[in-house]
């Protein structure tokens, strides 16, 4: 078996730990823990952060990896990478919103909105996991081409 490739292992790992700090918060503010929520939400917001670092110097310094499994199942894995990317960048939007409106104590706003950043969050953090699993643990990554050589073409 081949060893993981660490970077998208690391920044997986913290897309996870964004989705369970998310539920601790969720759960915290059930409780009407407001000060352990606001913490929660704001670890998981680091969480999130430090993903996305991590993810878009890999893509423009590395690459992305296109998807090595098999021509016949492609077409679906690519339609679900799409969803993923269209539901993070929706969920990363509404997280954003979310604190700005709970930190800014609008909270009849923040009361609406915060579950559904949150129900959003959930699905990204899963099928960011489900991107993973497909293009590093099911099947062999294919190639992996970084932005900068596909742009200036060397």
């Amino acid at each position: 078996m081949a060893s993981l490739p660490i970077l998208p292992t690391i920044s997986t790992t913290f897309i996870v730990l964004s989705g369970i700090t998310v539920a601790i918060g969720w759960w915290q503010i059930k409780q009407r823990k407001i000060e352990a929520h606001k913490k929660s939400m704001f670890i998981a917001a680091i969480f999130a952060t430090i993903f996305f670092i991590i993810y878009a110097s890999r893509t423009v310094f590395i690459g992305n990896t296109a998807f090595g499994g098999p021509d016949e199942i492609k077409i679906y894995y690519t339609i679900f990478l799409i969803f993923h990317i269209s539901l993070s960048t929706i969920g990363a939007i509404l997280g954003g919103l979310s604190l700005y409106t709970g930190y800014k104590d609008k909270l009849s706003v923040h009361r609406k909105l915060g579950p559904i950043a949150s129900i959003v969050w959930f699905f990204t953090a899963i099928t960011g996991v489900v991107v993973y699993l497909l293009l590093y643990v099911f099947y062999q990554g294919g190639e992996t081409t970084s932005m900068i050589k596909a742009i200036l073409g060397f």
